[in-house]
């Protein structure tokens, strides 16, 4: 069994999913992609990760209505966004939903790994030019 953190990611981008799992998996466990926020919740509490990544826009359930029905039903999975989204608004309402880190896709291959690491020790983390 690993000792590292267990990380669940969503996006509704197949090509996302898998690099951002090319790109986590030597640090962390990827124990689940998925391509919707409602199955990023059910996969969530089916599979208790340490850590959701989070995309913002998606169907069924974006990903601020995923993190806050994460935290209504008492998920304790810290939560970090990979977005395109770089508007303030988007920063404000991903941080006011439980977010600990807010990570642009252009950035993510400089700045994922970085941002689980934050949000993982219960620290944020924003990109640079999200806001």
């Amino acid at each position: 069994m690993s000792s590292r953190p267990r990380i669940l990611l969503a996006d509704d981008h197949i090509g996302m999913l898998a690099n951002a799992s090319d790109i986590l998996q030597n640090q962390f466990e990827v124990v689940a992609t998925v391509t919707d926020g409602r199955a990023a919740v059910n996969a969530t509490f089916d599979l208790n990760p340490d850590l959701v990544v989070l995309d913002i826009i998606m169907p069924e359930l974006d990903g601020l209505h995923a993190a806050k029905e994460l935290r209504r039903r008492g998920s304790k999975a810290k939560v970090v966004f990979l977005t395109v989204q770089q508007d303030e608004e988007y920063v404000a309402a991903a941080l006011e939903s439980g977010g600990l880190a807010y990570v642009l896709k252009s950035r993510m291959y400089s700045d994922l790994v970085q941002a689980v690491g934050e949000a993982l020790a219960g620290d944020i983390f924003i990109s640079p030019r999200a806001i």
